[in-house]
């Protein structure tokens, strides 16, 4: 749908659907907070199932790479007892070290979903939580991430279902087209004896 300038599509509403699946999910369980699983899921939810499932990828293991830093982060900013030039040094740091692994096992789509899960993570650890935090919001944005694919699977079933009815009314429409031009033919030639 198109009014002026602004658009909605399909990818608009998958997206929406996706954020409105995880503030739901993390609602039920009372998981806490959704919003890194709603990021991971806007970051996630492409245009088709494919590429989801293909930047998805990218992004869990870019998600793995930047919590794996955000726990050893934490774990330097603990022994420091959080001193701000932990987080002045240390967190910069761990980027490079992302973008640099990244990098080195070629999984460029997934950089920035690796430096925004460090930084997420990093920078929103509450005082008194322990390590098990940190792994939480890895899992969120697995979390999030699964429920865009899931939305690219069961919202591409509809979209595959309207194209292939499509298709078919192209074809009978085409078979009908046959038939009249045939008529066309055959009337001609009797007008024309």
């Amino acid at each position: 749908m198109q009014i002026g300038n602004f658009r909605l599509g399909m990818r608009t509403v998958k997206t929406g659907v996706a954020v409105f699946f995880c503030i739901l999910l993390f609602g039920l369980l009372q998981r806490g907070n959704p919003m890194i699983a709603c990021i991971a899921a806007v970051f996630s939810l492409r245009q088709d199932f494919t590429t989801s499932v293909s930047f998805g990828k990218s992004r869990i293991i870019g998600n793995t790479v930047g919590g794996a830093c955000a726990v050893l982060y934490f774990l330097i900013a603990e022994h420091f007892q959080r001193h701000f030039l932990v987080q002045l040094f240390i967190l910069p740091f761990f980027i490079v070290v992302c973008i640099s692994f990244s990098n080195g096992i070629k999984n460029n789509a997934g950089i920035i979903a690796s430096v925004a899960t460090l930084l997420m993570i990093s920078l929103n650890i509450p005082e008194n939580e322990t390590i098990s935090y940190a792994f939480q919001r890895v899992l969120d944005t697995f979390i999030g991430t699964f429920i865009a694919i899931l939305m690219n699977i069961t919202m591409r079933e509809k979209a595959e279902q309207e194209e292939i009815s499509l298709e078919h009314d192209i074809e009978r429409l085409q078979m009908e087209e046959e038939k009249l031009r045939k008529l066309r033919e055959t009337f001609i030639e009797k007008n024309n004896k």
